[in-house]
């Protein structure tokens, strides 16, 4: 008989023994065992909690023995606390291409597409003026309110010296906000007639640059009008007229800043036709100058009744330096267009 092998046969003490022994799990070496060992319920604080019990991080002690695997032909290999990048890691097929680098100038692709056509209503300076001067008319007119509506009623008819009212200090700051705001209308009436029927570039870089000058030549043009005017008046006529004279014509610029207000937003904004604005200015100005010709004539030549004088006045103080600015204007504005 073949003798059993005693390697593959156990004893029933023995197997008693091993079912008795309580097996302890193996510790885990990943945060996934740890994870495995948790509940399917387990809240992410609870995870984070069972990882940090297992596993305590520690320093990190890097080796400092000199790095030998290094690219033949190049230096050894740095500090494993330098983090720079090798050159040859940087180097690309487009490395040197100038579109990968915005610091670097190049010339650009292709052919140049056609600019935006400049539009008023695209620049945010001239529409940030004309909301504050519509904003600044407001209070201005909040100002001298009772000043206006007292000088526009009575307007048309003969002064009397009880009738005959001052601004006050604010109502006179009021009316030449008024004036100003009037020369800045009109040079930019000015800028959509040579926009549409002179030319379309200028040698500005910007068009509200050409706007604020044709505005300061306006403007000088007003000042100057005022000294002009004093000079002739007290020359010839009694200083009481001579101040009445003065507050009317602020007056009439005020009117002539409101009336022309409207046209200059219409073509701005919603693209009004140039030659109907164009006529509207037109009307406006003839009409300021038909009131303009009817207050000297009230207030300078109606007791006199000199007709031939008055029309030599009107023509030698408004007309002439009218006739002049337009003149100016038209040989400023040669010098500054680019024709082409």
């Amino acid at each position: 008989m073949l003798t059993q092998d005693s390697i593959l046969t156990s004893t029933p003490a023995t197997d008693l023994i091993a079912d008795t022994v309580v097996r302890q799990p193996a510790k885990p070496q990943t945060p996934h065992q740890v994870l495995q060992l948790l509940p399917k319920d387990a809240t992410p604080e609870q995870q984070d909690s069972a990882i940090q019990s297992w596993f305590q991080p520690g320093e990190i002690h890097y080796s400092e023995q000199p790095d030998t695997l290094h690219l033949p032909g190049h230096d050894k290999g740095h500090n494993p606390r330098d983090i720079r990048i090798p050159d040859y890691n940087k180097e690309s097929f487009l490395a040197d291409d100038s579109l990968y680098h915005p610091e670097l100038a190049h010339e650009p692709f292709g052919m140049a597409g056609d600019p935006i056509p400049y539009h008023i209503r695209n620049d945010n300076v001239i529409s940030s003026l004309l909301l504050g001067c519509f904003i600044l008319s407001l209070l201005a007119f909040a100002m001298s309110r009772s000043y206006i509506v007292h000088q526009v009623s009575n307007f048309f008819y003969i002064p009397r010296r009880e009738d005959i009212k001052t601004p006050t200090a604010n109502e006179m700051v009021a009316l030449l906000f008024f004036a100003i705001q009037s020369c800045l209308l009109w040079a930019l009436e000015y800028f959509f007639y040579v926009k549409a029927y002179v030319a379309d570039t200028f040698i500005f870089k910007e068009e509200y640059m050409f706007i604020g000058l044709l505005f300061l030549i306006i403007f000088l043009y007003t000042i100057l009008k005022y000294p002009l005017y004093t000079l002739v008046n007290y020359t010839f006529f009694l200083g009481e007229n001579n101040g009445q004279w003065q507050y009317n014509m602020l007056l009439l610029s005020t009117i002539e800043g409101t009336l022309l207000y409207p046209a200059v937003l219409l073509q701005s904004y919603f693209e009004a036709s140039p030659q109907n604005v164009l006529l509207y200015a037109l009307f406006v100005l003839v009409l300021v100058k038909i009131f303009t010709f009817y207050k000297c004539y009230v207030i300078f030549f109606r007791k006199n009744e000199l007709f031939l004088q008055i029309i030599l006045y009107f023509c030698t103080l408004e007309i002439i330096p009218l006739l002049a600015l337009w003149g100016g204007l038209a040989v400023i504005t040669n010098a500054l267009t680019i024709n082409y």
